[in-house]
């Protein structure tokens, strides 16, 4: 006696390797989305740690002894504790790690041995490339993370290439 068979068993068969392919490019997908939202996130804390730096190179200028003409200070260490002044300022709080490298080292940009100026030392492309705030106008286009200078002020890269005095000393 003969049995009735079924032509839609290769069916099955060929969905279910359609089902396990979608699920894997969704995976994929998924994936990528997952670290560039994560890298954008490492890009707004740089953003972030770099206005702090700038913020307390300003500070640092601005609290310099009365009668001295202001100065840079030399290393980062001195914006963690100025004792220029009697008792201890402290113009920042920690040395921040990079957050695009993950280590405590910074580019440092000097002038005359002063620190006007630190950045990141990754090569990496940062994926925003526009709509940064004034301060940090001058990232637009950059296409390293090491070109992010944080400065004090926002243009003293310009304003040295220019030659204009930034009240350092020699």
């Amino acid at each position: 006696m003969r049995t009735k068979t079924s032509n839609q068993g290769g069916f099955s068969y060929i969905w279910t390797l359609l089902l396990i392919a979608g699920l894997s490019i969704s995976t994929v997908l998924s994936a990528e989305i997952s670290a560039t939202a994560a890298r954008r996130d490492k890009e707004k804390e740089l953003l972030a740690i770099g206005r702090q730096f700038r913020t307390a190179l300003a500070r640092y200028l601005a609290s310099s002894p009365n009668g001295k003409q202001p100065e840079y200070p030399e290393s980062l260490e001195q914006l963690l504790r100025d004792d220029r002044l009697p008792g201890i300022r402290r113009h920042l709080r920690k040395i921040f790690i990079d957050p695009i490298t993950d280590k405590a080292e910074w580019g440092v940009i000097r002038i005359n041995g002063r620190i006007v100026g630190i950045h990141s030392l990754s090569e990496q492309t940062p994926i925003k490339q526009d709509g940064f705030e004034p301060d940090s106008a001058l990232f637009r286009g950059k296409q390293h993370y090491k070109e992010w200078v944080f400065t004090y002020p926002s243009d003293a890269l310009i304003l040295i290439e220019s030659e204009i005095p930034l009240g350092i000393t020699p």
